[in-house]
């Protein structure tokens, strides 16, 4: 009657949405105010001011044909452009509008980018901890995801594992850095190694593997650390992004597709990528955002509120026995739990309103991902909470 896979992705429940769901029906019984609800990445911060203004401006000074009507699928050119020069001044790279496909957000810019690349047989490759959706949509589009375990002492990539798994069926590999869950950014000395392996193994089997890399959290980096633009390092390197944390704009869905020149076969990947997005009814992007992001373009983000949440929360973590990495970027921290189940370990918790995500989720169980985009308010209740917890749970002192 139905498409029974359909029907089971449909009916299926997300669990960081029902830890949402039980989050809002505690808060109703005992209050927000002690409800600590770390589950979902939904940025805290309000979209900078010069966004508003931009709409503002927008909505007002221009016709309404210009704002609202639709636009060629690939996204504007004037908007196309802009955002070719602003990457091209961040970056050093050498694109134009024609090298840019804009999207309904990162989720989009990725599905379509599988769906561009991928055929019968073909697999994909993530890095625990990943992403959970990636699996949804690379089954979506008929291929296979592959994931290499966790390096867990720092997150940067197990080669050994990698070069396991690698092998002539391989099509590209999937790149997170800042990376969800553990709010670890890849080294370049990582970037550089996984470029030299590809370029290896694309010899080797006598066709590309890409790099897709999965970048909404690129500006969210702390302590001066950089973030590898990976086109700089590996020339099959096709970039998704998404303005949905940098401007806290989730809901508005836009982002865009990189395909730089160096890409093997530009002209059938970019092709590639516009059919896909054909076939996915992705008509065209949000034509008064891809005019807000392109006004907006370059300009600085405000992090400096995820940057304290995150060490406060760090430093009550490690305070209360629970051994984490130091926050490096995105807005999630991934410690590990206090016993090897880490979904009775978030069970354990809720019953202290203290809300994670098991790792479990994530390919990397045995860890937990609590996301600090909350008010600081929050976080700095939850810490005693936090060392009560540890202690009548499991006998930490602290």
């Amino acid at each position: 009657m139905v498409a029974q896979k359909m029907y089971e992705l449909g009916t299926k429940r997300s669990g960081i949405r029902e830890i949402f769901e039980f989050a809002m029906k505690r808060s109703a019984e005992v209050g927000p105010e002690n409800v600590y609800d770390f589950s979902l990445g939904n940025p805290n911060v309000p979209s900078p001011e010069y966004i508003k203004e931009a709409i503002i401006d927008l909505i007002t000074n221009m016709p309404a044909t210009a704002v609202h009507s639709y636009t060629v699928a690939p996204g504007a050119m004037e908007v196309r452009e802009t955002l070719a020069r602003s990457i091209n001044e961040r970056f050093g790279m050498n694109i134009t509008g024609n090298n840019l496909f804009m999207t309904s957000g990162a989720a989009a810019a990725i599905t379509i980018t599988f769906k561009a690349l991928t055929e019968e047989d073909d697999e994909i490759i993530a890095f625990a901890p990943y992403f959970p959706e990636y699996k949804v949509f690379v089954e979506n589009v008929g291929s296979k995801l592959v994931v290499v375990p966790a390096k867990v002492d720092d997150f940067q990539i197990d080669f050994e594992a990698f070069r396991a798994v690698i092998n002539p069926h391989t099509k590209a590999v999937i790149v997170n850095s800042p990376n969800n869950p553990s709010g670890v950014i890849y080294s370049e000395e990582t970037i550089k190694e996984l470029a030299a392996i590809l370029t290896e193994k694309s010899k080797e089997y006598g066709h590309p593997i890409f790099i897709i890399a999965d970048e909404p959290y690129r500006e969210i980096a702390y302590d001066g650390l950089e973030v590898p633009y990976i086109p700089k390092f590996y020339s099959n390197t096709i970039v998704c992004y998404s303005y949905s944390k940098s401007f806290s704009l989730p809901g508005e869905r836009i982002g865009y597709i990189v395909v730089p020149n160096e890409v093997e076969d530009f002209g059938a990947v970019y092709g590639a990528v516009a059919g896909a997005a054909r076939v996915l009814t992705h008509v065209n992007a949000s034509s008064l955002f891809q005019l807000v992001v392109a006004r907006c373009a370059g300009k600085p983000s405000d992090i400096s509120q995820y940057e304290k949440n995150g060490k406060l929360l760090y430093d009550g973590l490690t305070a209360a026995g629970i051994k984490c990495l130091k926050p490096q970027g995105a807005f999630y921290l991934f410690p590990q739990a206090l016993e090897e189940d880490d979904v009775a370990f978030c069970e354990k918790a809720k019953k202290y309103d203290l809300l994670f995500v098991p790792g479990s989720g994530f390919g990397c169980p045995g860890f937990v991902r609590l996301a600090y985009c909350v008010s600081e308010e929050t976080i700095r209740r939850s810490l005693p909470v936090l060392k009560k917890f540890a202690k009548e749970e499991y006998g930490i002192e602290c």
